[in-house]
């Protein structure tokens, strides 16, 4: 029976620290792999806010043995002194409280990367264990913390040489129950591109778990003399490039400094990445659509004075000026309004008439004094109109109805009963043979079955048109319900009428069925990457083997997983039949459903973004034509591949 007072003892009031671990994911978004490697950077922000402030140049990151990461900088060093209000230390102040920092106090930063009132004392409250040293006025001070609880008062531990502050901890695992081992390339890509947004400094990632051919700990150093500029050279390392410069342009106004760098290349899709605060604006914001306002009247205002528009029979409109377009565009904002909790789109309104002012005055500037490099641009633009034009007709076939196919369903898809998206799951497979088991294997109330034939069309290399007109992927849009084009952009994506929530691509575990993937993964990426950032993309995982013996019988998904089952099965492997499944179409329906459409048992791996810039230019070099860096790509990665023999 239910109790069914309710008094002031039913209310807990949870301090900010017990806050944190309840409910985590409010802090750091999940407690996945995203989150964990979070921490890292809320430590890291905290020394990047004091090289923006002029007092650090030097930050080193290392991966301990144990998993445990240290940060160490050259900056001032956490205030030691005794906190007036609180009664305690500054440091054990910064540590302990939700919300207590430097960073609020405009005397102390002009700008800082977050702005978000967790930072340090929210890695403390998830870690196991975390030491906070301190180095300042010629004196080394330490304190430490269990679950983020000091373990000791702030101390005086000796002499220092330098000022800077070392912060190690080790990630609560209670917390972190599923994901708690860090990802040295996620690291390093993050890191990276803070060394691209703020020039000068030397950022040094150290992975202490990892030797290399000589023995020695896996080290990279990350530093940019030239911060943007080299940011776009770097994520267009494996475009060809229109031109050899890169336009940059940099000024302030209102007390918002911008920083914009922009090249264009031979390819057919739009590359721009916006930053704010060292924050990657996924969703855009103010910044954006004052730099998309400027790049198009500046260069339309130039082309129509310097070129014959009418004999070209051609309409240029704003989305011909970004395609083959690759650009960074990063603002530094003293106090950032971030729209939707995940900081993902600037919503400042006086950030947009400041952009717009330095990038039309710049830009016009360079179009004036390089009539070659702006002959090129506007030679690409009209090259991009037309190819528009053509996509526009491909765009009203993908999205006229079929009068003889009632709803104009594609006529392979299986489609599910339910009409709720939220239940609803998409699976793309790889070939009819295979489809034809996954139809009878699936649930039909909730699973929908879309058979590709073949290898999809490589959108990376092909013009927008020649994308919408390739059958399979007209099939696909069809299928998902999703349109594309609007008056103001003719590019953009209308997903309100998805038809499912899960969309699963399901092909053969060789590398066929890896290639297959990677296309469809492309096109994604290029033309519905709100999918995957909405977390709607899915990659299922057949199992590689059917291991026997006698009446027995278990799957494996990998060589480790043969391995121990064979073992258990048998010590010296004898009488144990192992079936390798070269694809789907091997299995039948009722295999199929157990390994791999079952939600009570299967394994799917959702696609995320964890940095856009590194997977545009990943994307761009693995489905470009410049082979040498695919080559050097495969040659470092290689040991990670599934190889079939």
């Amino acid at each position: 029976m239910s109790n069914n007072t309710y008094t002031a003892d039913n209310i807990q009031a949870l301090e900010g620290m017990e806050h944190v671990r309840l409910r985590p994911s409010m802090y750091i978004g999940d407690v996945g792999v995203r989150g964990l490697h979070h921490l890292v950077y809320e430590v890291v922000d905290n020394s990047i806010d004091e090289a923006l402030a002029g007092y650090c140049d030097t930050i080193k990151v290392t991966i301990l043995e144990d998993n445990s990461i240290r940060v160490e900088d050259n900056g001032r060093g956490i205030p030691v002194d005794l906190h007036k209000k609180e009664g305690k230390s500054a440091l054990e102040v910064v540590m302990t409280k939700i919300g207590a920092g430097g960073k609020f106090d405009k005397d102390t930063y002009k700008v800082s990367g977050g702005l978000h009132g967790v930072g340090v004392s929210c890695v403390n409250a998830l870690s196991e264990h975390l030491t906070a040293e301190v180095f300042k006025n010629g004196k080394k001070y330490i304190q430490e913390y269990s679950k983020g609880k000091p373990l000791y008062d702030v101390k005086e531990v000796g002499l220092a040489e330098h000022n800077g502050t070392t912060v190690t901890f080790t990630p609560d695992t209670t917390i972190f129950q599923e994901v708690n081992t860090y990802n040295y390339q996620t690291l390093a890509n993050r890191l990276r591109e803070l060394s691209f947004l703020n020039k000068g400094i030397n950022i040094t990632l150290t992975d202490l778990r990892q030797k290399d051919e000589e023995g020695n700990s896996v080290t990279e150093v990350f530093h940019s003399e030239e911060g943007l500029k080299e940011f776009v050279a770097f994520i267009d390392s494996s475009r060809e490039s229109i031109m050899d410069r890169i336009i940059f342009m940099e000024g302030e106004r209102d007390n918002i400094p911008v920083e914009v760098a922009m090249r264009y290349n031979t390819s057919y899709t739009e590359n721009v990445h916006s930053y704010v605060n060292n924050i990657n604006t996924h969703e855009g914001g103010t910044h954006l659509t004052g730099f998309r306002r400027a790049l198009t009247r500046t260069l339309k205002k130039y082309a129509e004075e310097n070129f014959n528009l009418a004999k070209e029979k051609v309409e240029i409109v704003g989305d011909d000026f970004r395609e083959g377009l690759t650009a960074v565009i990063s603002v530094k904002v003293m106090e950032p309004q971030f729209e939707g909790q995940t900081k993902t789109k600037l919503g400042n309104s006086e950030v947009s008439p400041a952009v717009d002012k330095i990038v039309a005055e710049m830009l016009t500037n360079f179009l004036e004094e390089n009539p070659g490099e702006a002959k090129l641009i506007v030679d690409k633009v009209i090259l991009a109109a037309k190819a528009r034009q053509a996509a526009k007709k491909a765009r009203e076939m993908v999205q006229r109805k079929n009068p003889m196919g009632g709803s104009g369903l594609p006529g392979k898809l299986a489609d599910c009963s339910s009409r709720n998206p939220e239940e609803s799951e998409l699976f793309l497979v790889e070939g009819d043979s295979a489809g034809g088991t996954a139809k009878q294997g699936r649930d039909r109330h909730f699973q929908a079955i879309l058979p590709l034939r073949g290898k999809i069309l490589n959108v990376e290399k092909a013009m927008a048109h020649k994308v919408l007109d390739n059958e399979e992927i007209k099939n696909i849009y069809t299928a998902l319900g999703v349109t594309i084009g609007t008056e103001e952009d003719s590019k953009a994506l209308n997903i309100s009428k998805l038809r499912y929530h899960k969309v699963v691509i399901m092909t053969d575990a060789d590398v066929d069925g890896s290639h297959i993937s990677t296309l469809i993964l492309t096109f994604f990426f290029r033309y519905m990457k709100e999918l995957i950032e909405q977390g709607h993309i899915y990659i299922a995982t057949p199992p590689l083997y059917l291991i026997k013996k006698g009446a027995k019988s278990e799957y494996a998904w990998d060589e480790k997983d043969r391995e121990r089952i064979t073992k258990e099965f048998s010590i010296d492997g004898k009488g144990v039949a192992i079936q390798r499944y070269k694809g789907l179409g091997e299995m039948n329906a009722e295999q199929l459903w157990d390994t791999t459409l079952n939600p009570g048992y299967r394994t799917l791996r959702q696609i995320t973004i964890d940095n856009a810039a590194e997977a545009d230019r990943v994307f761009s070099m693995l489905m470009g034509d410049d082979v040498p860096p695919r080559r050097e790509f495969i040659e470092q990665n290689a040991h990670y591949a599934k190889i079939d023999i």
